[in-house]
């Protein structure tokens, strides 16, 4: 525990401490968890049984800007975790961002599946950390050398691995752009994780992880009823993010003439025109 939030100054209270914990009554965080998990359990089995997978080739062709990209990335990762447990703050590491820099490390690494298909689809969901972080970054506690830098590097990578990806394409392919059914599934995963997994770290040790216990200063939600306000503008900002970065992505690697690579997105896509 010593190395896990040895370091993590408790008398910052939007990170930790008593007040940061106790910010929601206790009776109403009680009922509102309650609540929230009922509807995301209604949201997952609304979504799950409409979710499929096109059956395509599992070609699994090496690419070296996949390789460098899974050496830069695990690189990265690993300063960051090294950097935690140098400054004993490593509870951060089941932060959402850090949860998503590991998937995508999977995805760099694993063979060809339906399950790569399934997990790339899921963490385009998440894209919308990354830009929050970097439009909301603090980094007033990283104090070690390049540690900050770190953080800036660790989140650009996050918003360029999916665009490599679905350069690729293959099993890195995405649904039409009109179904939502995957955006569902993957919100009622983070949905599921806040509550239970990071709720549960930061009431047993009084650390508030990600915002769960309480908001930051400049939240314009503020109030007993801040968190129910993140779950219904977050459900409708990691769906937008995740369609608008597609959207984006088809427009320069299909339409802009100095990135086109191919003619669409599909899970068609010939690998061996792309470098």
């Amino acid at each position: 525990m010593d190395c896990a939030a040895g370091g993590i100054d408790m008398s910052i209270t939007k990170y930790a401490g008593p007040e940061c914990i106790n910010y929601v009554n206790i009776t109403w965080r009680r009922i509102e968890t309650m609540l929230i998990l009922i509807a995301t359990l209604y949201l997952f089995c609304w979504s799950f049984p409409k979710c499929s997978l096109p059956t395509i080739p599992l070609l699994d062709k090496d690419r070296p800007g996949k390789r460098f990209l899974l050496v830069l990335v695990c690189l990265c990762w690993g300063m960051e975790i090294g950097f935690k447990c140098a400054s004993r703050t490593g509870i951060y590491l089941l932060n959402p961002c850090h949860i998503t820099t590991a998937m995508q490390i999977y995805l760099l690494a694993a063979k060809p599946s339906k399950t790569v298909t399934a997990v790339f689809r899921i963490h385009l969901n998440y894209l919308n950390g990354p830009i929050l972080a970097i439009v909301f970054y603090e980094t007033d506690t990283r104090l070690l050398p390049f540690e900050a830098t770190v953080y800036w590097v660790q989140h650009c990578m996050m918003l360029i691995v999916p665009y490599y990806l679905l350069r690729l394409g293959g099993v890195y392919n995405v649904e039409n752009i009109t179904d939502y059914n995957w955006n569902v599934l993957a919100y009622s995963f983070l949905v599921f994780y806040h509550f239970t997994v990071l709720q549960g770290v930061s009431i047993l040790t009084n650390i508030n992880m990600n915002h769960i216990m309480c908001p930051l200063d400049s939240d314009p939600f503020r109030g007993q009823l801040y968190r129910t306000a993140v779950f219904f503008h977050e459900g409708l900002l990691c769906p937008l993010v995740c369609k608008t970065y597609i959207l984006l992505s088809q427009f320069f690697l299909t339409k802009f003439r100095y990135t086109k690579v191919k003619d669409n997105l599909n899970c068609d896509i010939d690998l061996d025109h792309i470098q």
